[in-house]
């Protein structure tokens, strides 16, 4: 017989009743009838219930264990009495005996419980992560974690794509996020970067000549966390091809993303559906109009509108001086609202405020009566014509954010996804993703008055330099594109820009110079005059595809280790400091920070010494 199991504790069935087996695990549960004790004995693959009983010798040292214990049982499967059965286990119809039980290690008093599923603050979660991974529904979150990445990889193989590893120590990237920096120890001085993205390696991998490349890459980011990404690094299914338009982009990895999230979508029986291919198409404008942000929920039957020259010299003089001074107006609809009290409009108005807006105006229709203040001051002819527009009906009302239009935008999104919500519109039993498409290549930025990159800027813009040389750069819209499921946006991704005089006179509209190009991109800038074929790709984010398919809302409860969100290890302890004999290696001292506002006494930063 094996030393530990014959089986696991998942694996017995009825028709292993009288055989004599050995289960190895931590003691789950244990429960005392008087004299007979039950013990739900745990594996990485399920549960089976372990009896002693007074004729047990394992019985006094079962007693005495601590939940947690990993042990050894010998003993025989019986089946349970009718009345017993759990159905809810695999393994619900048998019990195991215990002839005799091994502690191959005792457990102390637990910092938290691993049986059942009691919230507990994030800070001893993490600290006693091995204890928390053991719970079973962030253990399942694990697993799930593991069969997604399996499954993306399987697909992009047969996709034709081939798995290349890229440099983890590279260097700092001058552009996005800060940088994670790793001093050299044989180059005095100098530092390494950890890579952001393996954006121009797998961009060089295309002019290497390998024609269609992705790796489940790791990145690291020294950002702030949110519910949605974790500080300090996190993966992405990076690919990248050659030859490409950006509809070809699209039609390699819809159907990655569409089988995956279709092979988990009735994880633990949830029961969901996948938006069919190909994925809705929309333009970066629109969804900023129709939606008021660039990474949609389209479960939300709602629709913003600009009704902007509706109040064009009406009597609401508020709106009126409003759009006459070039703002706008948006019109969030809000269906079936007849039964809500004044309060439900009014507290909305006090949410946006709360977010910082001057307030949601409204109209309320109960059966076609109108009210509110602004069907009031807009007048009922004008204000029924508003509603015809709209194509809404007797009962539904309507909230309205106004301003400038980025503004305007922000907030009737926020209230979109607000009135979605309280009024129970959103269906979570859908996933459903779509393109954002045709981003512009330029913006102008107020606080620096001057034109600067929107998005990417190493992305194509659409005209080529025929639309860099004679268009309003605001007007150029480039080959970008966010894919995005749910209102989660899991990655950007762009026709790349391949032709060097076409990247320069780009990088000068946003006021830079040739020079600047060649000292911050020189690997890249080179080896495009080279000879670089056509390339484009994306890299959609591995955690929030299994945060969704999970249907957890922080990102945390699908990644093994993550940091808090001051970006400490709590049960490793890092960040630490280096020991003196580290820091004389790497020719670093340690300094008093010199940053205004730092504490009295806070603890010294690094700075490079010269080498002895």
């Amino acid at each position: 017989m094996h030393a530990y199991r014959t089986h696991t504790c998942a694996a017995l069935r009825a028709s292993d009743v009288g055989q004599a087996i050995r289960l190895s695990g931590w003691v789950h549960r244990k429960r005392d009838h008087g004299g007979v004790l039950f013990v739900d004995l745990r594996d990485h693959y399920g549960i089976t219930q372990v009896v002693a009983d007074a004729d047990s010798p394992a019985l006094p040292i079962l007693e005495g264990l601590r939940v947690e214990s990993v042990i050894t049982i010998d003993g025989e499967v019986k089946a349970r009495s009718a009345g017993t059965v759990n159905a809810n286990l695999p393994t619900g119809e048998i019990e195991v005996f215990a002839r005799s039980v091994t502690v191959q290690s005792p457990a102390q008093e637990l910092p938290l419980p691993v049986a059942g599923e009691a919230d507990y603050p994030e800070d001893i979660r993490l600290r006693y992560r091995f204890l928390d991974l053991r719970r079973e529904k962030l253990h399942a979150n694990i697993l799930l974690r593991s069969g997604v990445i399996s499954s993306l990889r399987r697909r992009m193989i047969d996709q034709g794509f081939t798995e290349f590893q890229t440099p983890i120590l590279t260097a700092s990237s001058p552009e996005g996020a800060r940088d994670y920096l790793v001093p050299s120890r044989v180059h005095p001085g100098k530092f390494y970067a950890l890579p952001q993205a393996p954006q121009m390696f797998k961009q060089l991998l295309m002019v290497a000549g390998f024609d269609r490349y992705f790796q489940i890459a790791p990145c690291f980011r020294d950002e702030d966390a949110r519910a949605d990404r974790s500080p300090g690094e996190f993966y992405q299914l990076d690919f990248e091809m050659s030859y490409v338009t950006q509809e070809d982009v699209f039609a390699a990895i819809e159907p990655v993303l569409h089988g995956v999230f279709e092979e988990f979508a009735d994880w633990q029986g949830k029961g969901r559906t996948v938006s069919p291919l190909p994925f809705k198409r929309i333009p970066y404008r629109e969804s900023m109009l129709k939606y008021g942000n660039d990474k949609p929920d389209l479960r939300n039957p709602i629709l913003i509108s600009d009704v902007s020259e509706h109040f064009k010299g009406s009597g609401f003089g508020l709106f009126d001086k409003l759009v006459s001074s070039g703002n706008v107006v948006r019109a969030i609809p809000a269906p079936g609202t007849a039964d809500k009290s004044r309060k439900f409009f009014d507290d909305m108005n006090d949410w946006a405020r709360g977010e910082g807006h001057a307030g949601l105006g409204y109209i309320t229709q109960k059966n076609g009566e109108l009210g509110g203040p602004i069907a009031k001051n807009h007048g009922e002819e004008a204000t029924r014509k508003l509603i015809a527009e709209l194509g809404l009906g007797p009962n539904d009302g309507i909230f309205f954010a106004a301003g400038k239009e980025g503004a305007a935008a922000k907030l009737a999104g926020l209230a979109r996804t607000r009135i979605a919500e309280q009024l129970g519109l959103i269906d979570d039993k859908r996933f459903e993703f779509c393109w954002i498409v045709d981003f512009p290549m330029f913006e102008y930025d107020e606080d620096a008055k001057k034109v600067d990159f929107s998005h990417n800027p190493f992305s194509m813009p659409q005209g080529e330099m025929a639309a860099l040389e004679g268009k309003d750069p605001l007007d150029i819209l480039a080959y970008q594109y966010d894919i995005v499921c749910n209102g989660v946006e899991l990655s950007s991704g762009a026709i790349r820009n391949h032709r060097p005089e076409i990247m320069y006179k780009a990088f000068e509209i946003a006021g830079y110079s040739q020079a600047d190009v060649d000292t911050n991109f020189a690997g890249m800038i080179n080896a495009f005059k080279y000879g670089a074929p056509p390339h484009g790709g994306s890299a959609p984010g591995v955690d929030r595809i299994v945060m969704l398919l999970a249907d957890e809302p922080n990102i945390r409860e699908v990644i093994v280790f993550p940091m808090t969100q001051k970006a400490e290890d709590l049960m490793m302890g890092a960040p630490n400091f280096a020991t003196p004999k580290q820091l004389k290696e790497l020719n670093l001292k340690l300094v008093e920070p010199t940053k205004p506002g730092v504490a009295a006494g806070a603890q010294p930063v690094a700075a490079v010494v010269k080498p002895e």
